[in-house]
């Protein structure tokens, strides 16, 4: 038996991140527990894995915006970057899709209308006679979510933290004073229990006896092409997301912007969502994409209203969950939030200023 100021349940950068604040804000005692052999299996190194200020349901976006002056300061604090520069270049090639941009993209306010002539100059691969119409986020950024995640796992540490890998709660239990859980090597109490479990959190809710709360895990598929692309480049994505393609080292990343339903697990790409990225990145370039190098897919999990979960389930059973495709981008502000909310204390300015209100976030919203 062993005991814990706070255990975090889930290893991907929402687990991490929140648990590097909660020990920088002086929990003793905190331990992460990551039922696979490593830490970010699923989700966390398998996205396009980038910074978009405007993207997501409106508390979502707060949260991206918050995170922008939290990246800065975290690569002051590690010595280097975790964003680089790529401008987002929103496109629509039909008139659905220039509806949806007309009414849903371009009144955000960091996103700003192209000609298509305009759009093909930023973009050369995009042929003339498909864009209809464009807008641009020039404060979009790639993302480095390996270091960003390492740079939380060594603050944690520093911070007292221990890491438990191979470690899935099979039991949890309220004590009289917070919660009892079992992994396969033993036991832990704790005063708080933070669930950041990504796909897996429902069934660990309903493990405790609470009500779960919706969270569905969906599939999305990324493909590497063989391409004549510019490293500088911008980040293409269909208005209407049908599609999207990135420079990615030597090709492209494309992908169908798949949103496949699955039951929690290792997610394997499909081939014929491999080829479907094909066929419409093809339909709207020059490009004349034939050769895939390589694929991959990953899990992107949601809450019925596609915003982030952050509060207590009952007393001492708190959530952090439901990132859906933001968890890098969100991070920063994200785990802030959270380990305010979860200790009871004030959330910090600059996420006020930038519109975050706990309330927003709160799991009892979905019941």
């Amino acid at each position: 038996m062993s005991t814990a100021g706070v255990v975090i349940v889930g290893g991907g950068i929402g687990g991490v991140s929140v648990a590097a604040e909660l020990a920088a804000l002086g929990v003793e005692r905190p331990v992460l527990l990551e039922a696979e052999p490593e830490l970010a299996r699923h989700t966390t190194g398998r996205s396009a894995a980038s910074y978009i200020p405007g993207h997501g349901s409106g508390p979502m976006r707060a949260l991206v915006a918050a995170s922008r002056d939290r990246f800065d300061a975290l690569a002051a604090e590690a010595g280097h970057p975790f964003l680089r520069p790529r401008p987002v270049l929103h496109v629509a090639t039909t008139a659905d899709e220039e509806r949806v941009l007309r009414d849903e993209i371009l009144p955000l306010d960091p996103v700003d209308e192209l000609t298509p002539t305009e759009a093909v100059r930023r973009w050369p691969a995009l042929r003339p006679d498909a864009v209809r119409a464009a807008g641009i986020v020039e404060d979009a950024h790639d993302a480095d979510p390996s270091g960003l995640l390492q740079h939380y796992r060594a603050r944690f540490r520093a911070a007292g933290g221990t890491i438990r890998t191979s470690a899935p709660v099979v039991g949890m239990a309220p004590t009289g004073t917070g919660w009892h859980l079992e992994v396969p090597d033993g036991g832990i109490d704790t005063d708080l229990v933070v669930l950041a479990a990504g796909a897996w959190t429902d069934r660990l809710l309903v493990l405790a006896g609470a009500a779960p709360l919706g969270l569905q895990a969906y599939r999305r598929t990324i493909a590497i092409v063989r391409a004549q692309v510019r490293p500088d480049d911008p980040f293409a994505v269909s208005a209407a997301d049908a599609w999207y393609a990135k420079p990615e080292a030597a090709g492209l990343l494309i992908s169908p912007s798949e949103e496949t339903p699955q039951e929690p697990g290792d997610a394997r790409p499909d081939e014929l969502d491999v080829a479907l990225a094909l066929e419409r990145v093809d339909a709207v370039t020059t490009l004349g994409l034939r050769s895939v190098v390589t694929s991959r897919a990953g899990q992107r999990t949601f809450a019925p209203d596609r915003t982030l979960v952050v509060g207590e389930r009952a007393p001492g059973l708190a959530v952090v969950a439901g990132q859906g495709g933001s968890g890098i981008e969100t991070a920063p502000a994200a785990a802030a939030l959270a380990a305010a909310v979860l200790l009871g204390r004030d959330v910090p300015a600059d996420l006020r200023r930038h519109g975050v209100e706990p309330a927003a976030y709160h799991p009892d919203r979905l019941l």
